[in-house]
């Protein structure tokens, strides 16, 4: 599959079917996330992956009760172990550990599985449930599995709308 129709299909699912995740399915995507850039190449993404069905549903319910998210064959919950600071004033934990997820996504489209992003979430609830040290920051969790919905295209603005060239120029903004 070419990168671009991984993208088109891509979507976030909140159905799954009962069944598991292959090992090495889960093994390929969560290779996606390991080869992402980071700031600094400081790889500062952690990723708890979680297929135990009580521990799953004990996440859907921190997720403010997101059940549909039991029903995943994974949930990754997806963390960042560094504070740094770009000089751009961004801090590199949730883009670096974004761009991990999104490649999780795109891996797992690929794969024939679905996934969503969940920030819907009580990160104390999940860090009790996980034992995630206080200083380790919860970015996102990500709901994976074999989708039991089906795909329904989302309306995309045109890209003259949020795309200029040279210089800011975006009218009514």
């Amino acid at each position: 599959m070419a990168v671009i129709d991984a993208i088109k299909k891509r979507y976030s699912c909140r159905k799954y079917q009962n069944k598991p995740i292959e090992k090495e399915k889960l093994r390929e995507i969560l290779e996606a996330a390991r080869l992402a850039p980071s700031a600094k190449n400081l790889q500062d993404w952690r990723f708890v992956v979680v297929t135990d069905p009580k521990a799953k549903e004990q996440l859907a319910q921190a997720a403010n009760d997101q059940m549909f998210l039991a029903e995943a064959g994974a949930i990754v919950v997806c963390c960042s172990i560094d504070d740094h600071v770009m000089r751009c004033g961004q801090p590199i934990g949730p883009i670096d550990v974004a761009i991990a997820m999104e490649h999780i996504c795109l891996q797992a489209t690929e794969n024939g599985l679905a996934s969503c992003w969940i920030g819907s979430f009580y990160p104390d609830k999940v860090r009790a449930a996980l034992g995630i040290p206080e200083q380790v920051q919860i970015v996102e969790l990500l709901g994976v599995g074999y989708p039991a919905d089906e795909f329904k295209p989302h309306k995309r603005k045109p890209l003259e709308e949020i795309v200029s060239f040279e210089k800011w120029d975006f009218r009514g903004w």
